[in-house]
């Protein structure tokens, strides 16, 4: 039979889409492909010549039949007849039996087994011995593996002659005699004694071979089951090394890596030799508990033993270092086994691929699929799904795309997984409605979602707290038939912790119990930070305890979040005190832990305490990362010690520690406190120089710098520059201006700069109106201008329409502005009036006895004390 090819286009390799950059290939290629049929061509049947009614009329003269060996020649050759059916074939013990049977039939008589011989023994001497019965034929010492002449300590005698049997009844008689100060076993060895072995086999190979495929039946089908598997592997008296290796393998994918040791020091205290397929199994159980001290302890032993790894063992070993993150580790194992002229598969590509991801080494990923490639290695779609992983950490969208359309172009058709990936890279990028975009498009395509794309799109709309749109999320799931996980209840505890709602967390939990679904840590730690949040201590412990009741250890990480609620309350004592709870817990604080305490400190300008537990960190060994580093420089700006801060950054310089975006606004907001300008001007060319990309906060601080200096100028470039960079300002941005004109006592600036604002979609807060309003009655006490005049009135109306209302302090700061501009009121104290609380007429008849002097001293410290609430609302 001829084979068919046929030219069908194909994509272009999948490293070269990635290499390319582009999102829509336009390259394609063409080449070979060889296409099988999945059955047989069907092959027409020879022609059978039909008989009439009356046969016996057509044999005479009659040809013979062609014949159908003859016709079927070319059947034989694509499709040859199947060959006779063999017996079947008996059961291993069976034939070991038969064997054993032959053996007794076979047996020649006279022939006896010594025991218990000394050692050194020779034949000479043991002929010499048990020649006093009869003539000896010859005499079989069982010889050491050891090479020397030492035997084993037993050993065959055979008697010749007619009367060869009696002289071995005879020398059977001597059994227990003393030889050469060695109590002799001696037995005949006529096969009575096989007889009864070959009995006692038989039944016990039956009871083992069933218990062993009853153990390989419950492993198959209840591997959930896990007393179901340990109670069928104990059931086997004597285990083989097959079924030892799949009990350690059971554990291994259990994660429980000191019962598969356990199991596999079973075997060897039997005696029973670990193969490299065990070893193997061991190591998996290591990497799985992530273990890799273990797992190369095993690799020494395998090594030592001579025992060669296999191409299965690196791979674990490199998957196993993947999951740890160490790459340096998986590079190595890798290039061991492409030197050792293994065939690699698409699996041990696979592994050291997701290495490099993990690493967010997306380009040595890369040159490994081109490696896959070049070696025509067919790159499963678990590959592809990983390299859009990958994309995703790193926030490459581009590449991820294109990696999700080569996979349709090889044939792939997108799973879940698939459309899983996409929608988690929209939620990382912040992108959730292109996310939920794609679930649509999942939707379209018959693919339902499962457990973990709604998790994914839930955890979306609670980062952007959309809770509406996370409850909904959790009521499709209830729809589409689907039990919730632990992870999709975590997620919606922490929608209801992030509403205020702690009390439906807690229900929550309660529902996730009955639902037998046990809850981890990370079901309670919203719910301790959020009630530490809000000043509710004695409820945070309560569920504290809560969690250790339901069998839950308090790790760091809980310990953790009880801190950093306390400290987002400034409750600082408290805080403190939890470390003290930690160690009498017998829990370590970790440099998260410190660095939290340390943020606490620094936003209370408390620079003393922040570099006390800046120490504890050192001392303690811990690692000092850029988050310690940022609270230390936080603490020293925010007491205005610039010059300390200098030497934290020169300290970082020195450990290698580049400085990011964050370190660099905490720098600028410390010169903006002091109205440096130019520091705050110099910290800005670094930044571009470094090629760090300033954000928002960044030209805020250094806006708020300008303001302070009074170079507005400079400030309205610093905007211009914002926008060509495609950054907005935003409301606080706003604010800082407005609040730099009116110390410029340019408050029709600023009134501009609210109608800038309001133009840009953005909606004022009260710390904008306290500022533009506090700026348009200063400027009104002595410049009566229509303008300003106008502006008081609208904002005014603003306000009401917004329903905001000013504190007493502030409406007793503006009454005392209002004085100066109308004495005996008018339409301005009316309108400003609507803004004051409600409780205003009572305060105000309390307060008409001050004079005018105290009135003055009063408006003095009230713009001090308006200067420093608002320097609170803008921090």
């Amino acid at each position: 039979m001829d084979t068919i090819f046929s030219l069908s286009p194909s994509p272009p390799p999948f490293s070269a889409a990635i290499h390319t950059g582009n999102h829509h290939s336009t390259t394609v290629f063409s080449s070979l492909r060889k296409s099988s049929s999945s059955s047989p061509e069907k092959i027409p049947l020879p022609y059978t010549p039909k008989f009439t009614k009356k046969p016996l009329k057509h044999l005479l003269n009659s040809t013979a039949p062609p014949s159908l060996s003859n016709k079927l020649w070319l059947s034989k050759k694509l499709s040859p007849p199947p060959p006779p059916t063999p017996p079947p074939t008996p059961p291993p013990f069976l034939a070991k039996n038969e064997e054993m049977q032959k053996r007794v039939e076979n047996k020649e008589k006279g022939r006896i087994f010594v025991g218990n011989l000394p050692l050194w023994i020779k034949e000479e001497e043991v002929a010499e011995f048990f020649r006093q019965f009869g003539a000896i034929k010859n005499v079989i010492l069982i010889k050491g593996n050891s090479g020397n002449e030492k035997n084993m300590g037993f050993g065959f005698l055979k008697y010749e002659g007619p009367i060869a049997e009696k002289a071995a009844m005879k020398a059977v008689e001597f059994d227990g005699v003393e030889f050469h100060g060695r109590v002799l076993t001696v037995k005949l060895d006529d096969g009575r004694r096989l007889k009864e072995k070959i009995e006692e086999r038989n039944m016990w190979h039956e009871a083992m071979e069933g218990s062993g495929r009853d153990f390989k039946k419950v492993l198959e089908t209840q591997p959930e089951n896990w007393q179901a598997v340990v109670w069928a592997f104990e059931r086997i008296k004597k285990p083989s090394r097959k079924e030892f290796g799949l009990m350690v393998n059971y554990y291994a994918r259990r994660s429980d890596m000191h019962r598969a040791r356990e199991t596999f020091e079973k075997m060897c205290a039997r005696g029973i030799e670990p193969t490299s397929h065990v070893y193997t199994n061991l190591i998996h159980a290591y990497a799985v508990g992530r273990d890799m001290e273990e797992a190369l302890c095993c690799v020494r032993k395998m090594k030592d033993e001579g025992i060669e790894l296999s191409l299965v063992t690196y791979s674990i070993l490199i998957g196993g270092f993947a999951k740890v993150g160490n790459i340096e580790a998986a590079e190595r194992w890798f290039e061991e086994a492409k030197k050792r002229d293994l065939t690699l598969n698409a699996i041990i590509y696979g592994n050291i691929i997701y290495a490099n991801c993990q690493t967010f080494n997306m380009d040595r990923a890369e040159e490994l699929v081109r490696e896959m490639e070049e070696e025509d290695i067919d790159a499963p779609i678990d590959i592809y799904h990983t390299m859009m992983d990958g994309y995703t950490m790193i926030g490459n969208e581009e590449k991820c795309l294109i990696v999700f359309d080569r996979l349709k172009e090889c044939g792939f058709t997108p799973s879940v997984v698939s459309y899983g990936c996409l929608m988690n890279l929209y939620i990382k990028i912040g992108k959730v409605s292109k996310a939920f975009e794609v679930s649509e498009m999942m939707k379209l395509a018959g693919i339902k979602h499962n457990m973990k794309t709604y998790s994914i799109l839930m955890n979306g709309f609670i980062n952007l707290k959309d809770w509406a749109n996370a409850f909904a999320i959790f009521e499709d799931v209830i729809r589409d038939g689907l039990k919730p996980d632990v992870v999709l209840y975590n997620n919606i505890i922490r929608a209801f912790c992030g509403m205020g709602n702690l009390d439906r967390a807690l229900r929550i939990v309660e529902e996730m119990k009955k639902e037998r679904h046990m809850p981890n840590s990370r079901t309670f730690m919203p719910i301790i930070h959020a009630f530490a949040k809000a000043g509710e201590v004695r409820r945070a412990l309560d569920v504290f305890d809560m969690m250790r009741r339901s069998g839950c250890i308090p790790s760091v990480h809980t310990f953790n979040a009880l801190v950093l609620g306390l400290v987002e309350k400034r409750q600082m004592e408290k805080a403190v005190q939890i470390l003290d709870d930690m160690l009498l817990a017998g829990v370590s604080p970790n440099e998260y832990t410190y660095t939290t305490i340390m943020h606490g400190y620094a936003s209370l300008g408390d620079i003393g305490k922040a570099c006390e537990y800046f120490s504890k960190v050192k001392n303690e060994g811990l690692e000092l990362d850029i988050y310690t580093y940022e609270a230390l420089l936080k603490a020293c700006c925010k007491s205005g010690r610039m010059q300390s801060a200098l030497m934290v950054t020169k300290e970082m310089s020195a450990k290698s520690i580049p400085r990011n975006t964050f370190v660099y606004n905490i720098l600028i907001d410390g010169w903006a406190r002091r109205g440096d300008v130019w520091e705050a001007a110099d910290l800005m060319q670094q930044m571009r120089q470094e090629g760090v990309p300033p954000d928002i906060h960044t030209f805020t601080s250094f806006i708020n710098a300008c303001c302070k200096a009074g170079d507005m100028q400079r400030a309205m470039r610093a905007v211009e520059e914002m926008e060509t960079v495609g950054i907005k300002p935003n409301l606080k941005t706003y604010t800082t201006l407005i609040h730099g004109w009116a110390r410029a006592s340019l408050p029709e600036k600023g009134l501009k700069c609210f109608e800038q604002m309001k133009q840009s979609g953005l909606k004022p807060d009260k710390a904008v109106y306290h500022c533009l309003m506090t700026s348009l009655l200063s400027r009104a006490a002595f410049a009566d201008q229509d303008y300003i005049i106008t502006g008081i009135q609208h904002v005014c109306e603003e306000m009401v329409e917004s329903g905001l209302t000013v504190d007493m302090g502030t409406a007793v700061h503006w009454s005392k502005c209002l004085r100066k501009i109308e004495r005996t009121g008018g339409d301005i104290t009316k309108s400003l009036q609507k803004t004051f609380p409600p409780d205003w007429g009572s305060h105000r008849t309390l307060n008409a006895t001050s004079n005018d002097n105290e009135n003055e001293e009063g408006s003095d410290s009230g713009d001090d004390e308006r200067s420093s609430f608002y320097e609170v609302k803008k921090c």
